[in-house]
Protein backbone atom coordinates (compact mmCIF):
# COMPACT_ATOMS: atom_id res chain seq x y z
CA UNK A 1 0.00 0.00 0.00
CA UNK A 2 1.44 3.55 -1.09
CA UNK A 3 2.59 5.84 1.36
CA UNK A 4 1.38 8.62 -1.49
CA UNK A 5 -0.43 11.74 0.16
CA UNK A 6 -1.74 14.42 -1.91
CA UNK A 7 -1.44 17.13 -0.06
CA UNK A 8 1.92 16.35 0.24
CA UNK A 9 2.31 16.75 -3.77
CA UNK A 10 0.44 19.93 -3.25
CA UNK A 11 2.89 21.68 -1.10
CA UNK A 12 5.81 20.59 -3.62
CA UNK A 13 4.13 22.20 -6.54
CA UNK A 14 3.25 24.94 -4.91
CA UNK A 15 6.85 24.93 -3.69
CA UNK A 16 8.60 24.65 -7.02
CA UNK A 17 6.26 27.60 -8.53
CA UNK A 18 7.55 29.88 -6.02
CA UNK A 19 10.82 29.74 -7.71
CA UNK A 20 12.27 30.56 -11.56
CA UNK A 21 15.13 28.67 -13.69
CA UNK A 22 17.69 30.72 -15.60
CA UNK A 23 20.19 28.76 -18.42
CA UNK A 24 23.67 28.65 -18.14
CA UNK A 25 25.44 30.72 -20.91
CA UNK A 26 27.68 29.20 -23.24
CA UNK A 27 31.51 30.04 -23.01
CA UNK A 28 32.84 32.79 -25.47
CA UNK A 29 34.91 31.01 -28.31
CA UNK A 30 38.39 31.88 -27.87
CA UNK A 31 39.79 35.13 -29.52
CA UNK A 32 41.64 34.64 -32.90
CA UNK A 33 45.55 34.81 -32.82
CA UNK A 34 47.47 37.43 -34.37
CA UNK A 35 49.51 34.83 -36.41
CA UNK A 36 45.56 33.45 -37.98
CA UNK A 37 44.89 36.92 -38.47
CA UNK A 38 48.13 37.35 -41.01
CA UNK A 39 47.36 37.70 -44.38
CA UNK A 40 50.41 36.22 -45.70
CA UNK A 41 49.20 32.97 -43.81
CA UNK A 42 45.88 33.61 -46.28
CA UNK A 43 47.88 34.14 -48.89
CA UNK A 44 49.81 30.44 -48.48
CA UNK A 45 46.51 28.69 -47.78
CA UNK A 46 45.22 30.21 -51.07
CA UNK A 47 48.43 29.40 -53.10
CA UNK A 48 48.10 25.73 -51.40
CA UNK A 49 44.86 25.20 -52.50
CA UNK A 50 45.50 26.48 -55.73
CA UNK A 51 48.33 24.01 -56.46
CA UNK A 52 46.52 20.82 -55.08
CA UNK A 53 43.59 22.19 -57.57
CA UNK A 54 45.97 22.68 -60.36
CA UNK A 55 47.52 19.15 -59.73
CA UNK A 56 44.72 17.72 -59.67
CA UNK A 57 43.65 19.02 -62.92
CA UNK A 58 46.75 18.62 -64.39
CA UNK A 59 46.74 14.72 -63.92
CA UNK A 60 43.48 14.81 -65.20
CA UNK A 61 44.66 16.62 -68.34
CA UNK A 62 47.88 13.79 -68.25
CA UNK A 63 45.61 10.73 -67.86
CA UNK A 64 43.18 11.86 -70.37
CA UNK A 65 46.18 12.91 -72.85
CA UNK A 66 47.81 9.09 -72.04
CA UNK A 67 44.07 7.89 -73.03
CA UNK A 68 43.89 9.32 -76.21
CA UNK A 69 47.53 8.99 -77.17
CA UNK A 70 47.20 5.22 -77.00
CA UNK A 71 43.17 4.72 -78.17
CA UNK A 72 42.71 3.32 -81.38
CA UNK A 73 42.71 6.22 -83.78
CA UNK A 74 39.78 7.48 -86.03
CA UNK A 75 41.33 5.84 -88.96
CA UNK A 76 38.28 3.47 -90.56
CA UNK A 77 40.01 2.36 -93.59
CA UNK A 78 44.02 2.31 -94.75
CA UNK A 79 45.46 5.38 -95.43
CA UNK A 80 48.82 7.06 -96.51
CA UNK A 81 50.49 10.12 -95.69
CA UNK A 82 53.88 11.83 -97.01
CA UNK A 83 55.57 13.62 -94.11
CA UNK A 84 58.08 15.72 -96.09
CA UNK A 85 61.47 16.08 -95.57
CA UNK A 86 62.71 18.52 -92.76
CA UNK A 87 59.15 18.56 -91.81
CA UNK A 88 58.53 19.70 -87.59
CA UNK A 89 56.28 17.84 -85.45
CA UNK A 90 54.09 20.42 -85.27
CA UNK A 91 53.68 20.36 -89.28
CA UNK A 92 53.56 16.28 -88.77
CA UNK A 93 50.93 17.07 -86.59
CA UNK A 94 48.59 18.88 -88.08
CA UNK A 95 48.83 17.29 -91.26
CA UNK A 96 47.89 13.64 -89.58
CA UNK A 97 44.71 15.36 -87.87
CA UNK A 98 43.98 16.70 -91.52
CA UNK A 99 44.01 13.37 -93.09
CA UNK A 100 41.77 11.67 -90.18
CA UNK A 101 44.46 9.39 -89.38
CA UNK A 102 44.89 10.79 -85.39
CA UNK A 103 42.16 12.74 -83.48
CA UNK A 104 44.02 15.23 -81.82
CA UNK A 105 47.08 17.10 -83.43
CA UNK A 106 48.39 18.77 -80.08
CA UNK A 107 47.72 15.41 -78.04
CA UNK A 108 50.00 13.74 -80.66
CA UNK A 109 52.79 16.81 -80.52
CA UNK A 110 52.58 16.69 -76.44
CA UNK A 111 52.68 12.92 -77.01
CA UNK A 112 55.73 12.89 -79.28
CA UNK A 113 57.96 15.37 -77.40
CA UNK A 114 56.98 13.29 -74.25
CA UNK A 115 58.19 10.67 -75.65
CA UNK A 116 61.26 12.23 -76.31
CA UNK A 117 61.25 11.10 -80.15
CA UNK A 118 60.30 15.06 -81.93
CA UNK A 119 63.52 14.79 -83.83
CA UNK A 120 63.68 11.22 -84.75
CA UNK A 121 60.24 11.16 -87.04
CA UNK A 122 61.77 10.73 -90.47
CA UNK A 123 60.09 11.47 -93.91
CA UNK A 124 58.56 9.15 -96.27
CA UNK A 125 55.50 7.92 -97.51
CA UNK A 126 54.38 5.84 -94.55
CA UNK A 127 50.79 3.52 -94.67
CA UNK A 128 48.29 3.28 -91.90
CA UNK A 129 45.99 0.87 -90.77
CA UNK A 130 42.37 1.30 -89.80
CA UNK A 131 42.14 1.94 -85.76
CA UNK A 132 45.89 2.94 -85.66
CA UNK A 133 46.69 4.56 -82.45
CA UNK A 134 48.86 8.16 -82.22
CA UNK A 135 51.80 5.83 -80.21
CA UNK A 136 51.54 3.16 -83.61
CA UNK A 137 51.51 6.32 -85.76
CA UNK A 138 54.52 8.01 -83.60
CA UNK A 139 56.37 4.46 -83.64
CA UNK A 140 55.87 3.95 -87.42
CA UNK A 141 57.20 7.20 -88.02
CA UNK A 142 60.06 6.98 -86.06
CA UNK A 143 61.48 3.77 -87.04
CA UNK A 144 61.07 4.59 -90.80
CA UNK A 145 59.24 1.61 -91.79
CA UNK A 146 57.75 3.57 -95.30
CA UNK A 147 56.42 2.86 -98.57
CA UNK A 148 59.26 1.94 -101.21
CA UNK A 149 59.09 2.49 -105.04
CA UNK A 150 61.49 0.87 -107.15
CA UNK A 151 62.81 2.33 -110.42
CA UNK A 152 64.36 0.32 -112.61
CA UNK A 153 66.97 1.38 -115.56
CA UNK A 154 68.00 -2.04 -117.50
CA UNK A 155 71.41 -2.82 -118.50
CA UNK A 156 72.59 -1.23 -122.17
CA UNK A 157 70.34 1.88 -121.68
CA UNK A 158 72.09 5.18 -122.40
CA UNK A 159 72.45 7.93 -119.55
CA UNK A 160 69.68 9.75 -121.68
CA UNK A 161 66.93 6.84 -121.24
CA UNK A 162 67.37 6.73 -117.79
CA UNK A 163 67.22 10.50 -117.58
CA UNK A 164 63.66 9.89 -119.17
CA UNK A 165 62.01 7.51 -116.93
CA UNK A 166 63.75 9.66 -113.97
CA UNK A 167 62.22 12.34 -114.71
CA UNK A 168 59.08 10.83 -115.50
CA UNK A 169 58.72 9.08 -111.78
CA UNK A 170 55.98 10.17 -110.37
CA UNK A 171 57.37 9.36 -107.00
CA UNK A 172 60.36 11.84 -107.17
CA UNK A 173 60.57 15.29 -106.96
CA UNK A 174 63.03 18.58 -107.90
CA UNK A 175 64.52 18.69 -110.80
CA UNK A 176 66.89 16.40 -112.76
CA UNK A 177 70.36 17.50 -112.65
CA UNK A 178 72.97 18.41 -115.73
CA UNK A 179 73.68 15.17 -117.90
CA UNK A 180 76.72 13.05 -116.15
CA UNK A 181 78.69 11.31 -118.68
CA UNK A 182 77.85 8.29 -120.67
CA UNK A 183 78.37 4.69 -118.56
CA UNK A 184 78.47 6.33 -115.35
CA UNK A 185 75.17 5.07 -114.19
CA UNK A 186 74.56 1.92 -112.54
CA UNK A 187 72.06 -0.27 -114.06
CA UNK A 188 69.92 -1.50 -111.26
CA UNK A 189 66.54 -1.60 -109.10
CA UNK A 190 66.26 1.04 -107.21
CA UNK A 191 64.18 1.30 -103.98
CA UNK A 192 62.92 5.03 -103.09
CA UNK A 193 60.84 6.79 -101.00
CA UNK A 194 58.15 9.35 -102.24
CA UNK A 195 59.62 12.59 -102.39
CA UNK A 196 62.79 11.50 -102.99
CA UNK A 197 64.91 14.37 -104.98
CA UNK A 198 66.01 13.45 -108.62
CA UNK A 199 69.47 14.28 -108.25
CA UNK A 200 69.88 12.40 -105.22
CA UNK A 201 68.76 9.41 -107.26
CA UNK A 202 70.95 10.08 -109.94
CA UNK A 203 73.67 10.72 -107.68
CA UNK A 204 73.64 6.86 -105.78
CA UNK A 205 73.39 5.44 -109.13
CA UNK A 206 76.61 7.40 -110.38
CA UNK A 207 78.66 6.08 -106.77
CA UNK A 208 77.42 2.75 -107.27
CA UNK A 209 78.40 2.56 -110.62
CA UNK A 210 82.07 4.31 -109.69
CA UNK A 211 82.18 1.93 -106.96
CA UNK A 212 81.77 -0.58 -108.74
CA UNK A 213 83.44 0.11 -111.89
CA UNK A 214 86.90 0.37 -109.88
CA UNK A 215 86.08 -2.91 -107.83
CA UNK A 216 85.97 -4.51 -111.34
CA UNK A 217 88.62 -3.29 -113.02
CA UNK A 218 91.15 -3.60 -109.64
CA UNK A 219 90.45 -7.24 -110.34
CA UNK A 220 90.84 -7.52 -113.96
CA UNK A 221 93.20 -10.35 -115.70
CA UNK A 222 96.60 -9.46 -116.36
CA UNK A 223 97.99 -8.41 -119.83
CA UNK A 224 94.38 -6.78 -121.37
CA UNK A 225 94.86 -3.92 -124.21
CA UNK A 226 93.12 -1.62 -122.30
CA UNK A 227 95.00 1.68 -121.06
CA UNK A 228 93.04 2.60 -118.12
CA UNK A 229 89.58 2.14 -116.61
CA UNK A 230 88.14 4.58 -119.11
CA UNK A 231 88.97 2.20 -121.94
CA UNK A 232 87.77 -0.90 -119.79
CA UNK A 233 84.40 0.81 -119.81
CA UNK A 234 83.84 2.16 -123.25
CA UNK A 235 84.49 -1.93 -123.86
CA UNK A 236 82.11 -2.86 -121.61
CA UNK A 237 79.39 -1.21 -123.00
CA UNK A 238 80.12 -2.27 -126.13
CA UNK A 239 79.71 -5.58 -124.97
CA UNK A 240 76.27 -4.63 -123.38
CA UNK A 241 75.15 -3.20 -126.46
CA UNK A 242 75.83 -6.29 -128.47
CA UNK A 243 74.50 -8.97 -126.58
CA UNK A 244 71.65 -9.65 -124.19
CA UNK A 245 72.33 -13.03 -123.39
CA UNK A 246 74.74 -13.08 -119.88
CA UNK A 247 76.54 -16.52 -121.39
CA UNK A 248 77.67 -15.09 -124.83
CA UNK A 249 79.08 -12.00 -123.07
CA UNK A 250 82.34 -13.29 -121.99
CA UNK A 251 82.64 -14.66 -125.48
CA UNK A 252 81.93 -11.46 -127.45
CA UNK A 253 84.48 -10.04 -124.97
CA UNK A 254 87.36 -12.17 -126.54
CA UNK A 255 86.62 -11.66 -129.72
CA UNK A 256 87.28 -7.75 -129.49
CA UNK A 257 90.19 -8.20 -126.99
CA UNK A 258 91.21 -10.14 -129.59
CA UNK A 259 90.74 -7.71 -132.40
CA UNK A 260 92.84 -4.78 -129.95
CA UNK A 261 95.10 -7.03 -129.83
CA UNK A 262 96.08 -7.75 -133.30
CA UNK A 263 95.22 -4.09 -134.43
CA UNK A 264 92.12 -4.82 -136.24
CA UNK A 265 88.80 -2.04 -136.06
CA UNK A 266 85.90 -3.40 -133.94
CA UNK A 267 83.63 -3.60 -136.37
CA UNK A 268 80.58 -2.85 -133.71
CA UNK A 269 77.35 -1.99 -135.28
CA UNK A 270 76.36 -0.52 -131.91
CA UNK A 271 79.44 2.04 -132.06
CA UNK A 272 78.16 3.86 -135.41
CA UNK A 273 74.43 3.88 -134.29
CA UNK A 274 75.63 5.56 -131.05
CA UNK A 275 77.23 8.00 -133.38
CA UNK A 276 74.84 8.84 -135.41
CA UNK A 277 71.88 9.18 -132.86
CA UNK A 278 73.60 9.83 -129.86
CA UNK A 279 71.74 8.55 -126.56
CA UNK A 280 68.32 9.44 -127.61
CA UNK A 281 68.31 6.01 -129.66
CA UNK A 282 67.60 5.15 -133.22
CA UNK A 283 63.71 6.13 -133.53
CA UNK A 284 61.94 2.74 -133.20
CA UNK A 285 60.93 1.17 -136.70
CA UNK A 286 63.51 2.92 -138.40
CA UNK A 287 65.96 0.82 -140.70
CA UNK A 288 69.29 0.82 -140.27
CA UNK A 289 70.94 2.55 -143.69
CA UNK A 290 74.09 1.67 -145.60
CA UNK A 291 74.93 5.89 -144.77
CA UNK A 292 74.44 5.65 -141.15
CA UNK A 293 77.13 2.73 -141.29
CA UNK A 294 79.52 4.62 -143.52
CA UNK A 295 79.09 7.77 -141.33
CA UNK A 296 82.03 9.88 -140.58
CA UNK A 297 81.68 10.32 -136.59
CA UNK A 298 84.56 9.38 -133.95
CA UNK A 299 82.87 6.34 -132.87
CA UNK A 300 82.35 4.61 -135.47
CA UNK A 301 84.65 1.52 -135.39
CA UNK A 302 84.05 0.26 -138.61
CA UNK A 303 86.63 3.81 -139.95
CA UNK A 304 88.14 3.95 -136.87
CA UNK A 305 90.53 1.94 -135.67
CA UNK A 306 90.63 1.31 -131.57
CA UNK A 307 87.99 1.98 -129.29
CA UNK A 308 85.73 5.24 -129.41
CA UNK A 309 86.11 8.43 -127.31
CA UNK A 310 83.74 7.03 -124.95
CA UNK A 311 81.35 4.62 -123.62
CA UNK A 312 78.07 4.41 -125.72
CA UNK A 313 75.59 2.78 -122.88
CA UNK A 314 76.03 1.96 -119.16
CA UNK A 315 76.84 -1.43 -119.06
CA UNK A 316 75.84 -3.97 -116.36
CA UNK A 317 77.93 -5.94 -113.68
CA UNK A 318 78.39 -8.95 -116.47
CA UNK A 319 79.21 -7.09 -119.18
CA UNK A 320 81.99 -5.03 -117.10
CA UNK A 321 83.14 -8.95 -115.62
CA UNK A 322 83.39 -10.24 -119.00
CA UNK A 323 85.70 -7.78 -120.03
CA UNK A 324 87.75 -7.98 -116.88
CA UNK A 325 87.42 -11.81 -117.49
CA UNK A 326 86.85 -12.78 -121.35
CA UNK A 327 87.36 -16.10 -122.87
CA UNK A 328 90.37 -17.46 -123.73
CA UNK A 329 89.77 -17.78 -127.68
CA UNK A 330 91.28 -17.67 -131.26
CA UNK A 331 87.75 -16.01 -132.72
CA UNK A 332 88.03 -12.80 -134.42
CA UNK A 333 84.33 -12.78 -135.64
CA UNK A 334 80.72 -13.36 -134.49
CA UNK A 335 77.40 -12.68 -136.06
CA UNK A 336 73.66 -13.45 -135.08
CA UNK A 337 72.79 -17.09 -135.61
CA UNK A 338 68.89 -16.09 -136.33
CA UNK A 339 67.68 -17.37 -133.07
CA UNK A 340 68.76 -14.63 -130.48
CA UNK A 341 72.45 -15.99 -130.16
CA UNK A 342 75.81 -15.43 -132.15
CA UNK A 343 77.80 -17.53 -133.55
CA UNK A 344 81.48 -17.01 -133.75
CA UNK A 345 84.54 -17.68 -136.07
CA UNK A 346 88.53 -17.41 -136.38
CA UNK A 347 88.64 -16.72 -139.52
CA UNK A 348 87.06 -14.36 -141.92
CA UNK A 349 85.71 -17.47 -144.81
CA UNK A 350 83.49 -18.62 -141.70
CA UNK A 351 82.43 -15.96 -141.32
CA UNK A 352 81.27 -14.99 -144.30
CA UNK A 353 79.74 -18.64 -144.49
CA UNK A 354 78.22 -18.00 -141.34
CA UNK A 355 76.66 -14.33 -142.25
CA UNK A 356 75.35 -15.83 -145.77
CA UNK A 357 73.52 -18.85 -143.26
CA UNK A 358 71.90 -15.58 -141.32
CA UNK A 359 70.67 -13.93 -144.81
CA UNK A 360 69.24 -16.93 -145.45
CA UNK A 361 67.50 -17.46 -142.10
CA UNK A 362 66.06 -13.88 -142.58
CA UNK A 363 65.12 -13.98 -146.30
CA UNK A 364 63.14 -17.03 -145.39
CA UNK A 365 61.54 -14.96 -142.69
CA UNK A 366 60.95 -12.33 -144.71
CA UNK A 367 59.32 -14.28 -147.26
CA UNK A 368 56.80 -16.32 -144.92
CA UNK A 369 55.72 -12.80 -143.06
CA UNK A 370 54.83 -11.30 -146.98
CA UNK A 371 52.99 -14.76 -147.80
CA UNK A 372 51.19 -14.14 -144.24
CA UNK A 373 50.07 -10.83 -145.30
CA UNK A 374 48.72 -11.61 -148.76
CA UNK A 375 46.87 -14.62 -146.98
CA UNK A 376 45.09 -12.19 -144.17
CA UNK A 377 44.57 -9.66 -147.10
CA UNK A 378 42.34 -12.19 -149.47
Amino acid sequence: MSDYHPEDASQEQRGYKGRSFKPTPAPAPPKRSRHARNQLVIFLNFCLSAALFLMLAVGAVLYWGHYQFNAPGPLQQEATYVVPRSTGVQAIASGLEREGIISNAEVFEYGVRLAGTAGELQAGEFAFAPGTSMRQVMEKLRSGDSIMHSITIPEGWTVHRAYERIAASPVLTGDMPDMVPEGTLRPDTYLVQRGTPRKEVVRQMRAAQEKLVAEIWEGRDEDLPLQDVGQFLTLASIVERETGIGGERPHVASVFINRLRQGMRLDSDPTFLYGVYGGEGKPSGQPVTQSDKDSETPYNTYKIKGLPPGPIANPGRAALEAVAHPLETDDLFFVADGTGGHVFSKTLREHNNNVAKYREIERQRRAEAEAAGEGDSE
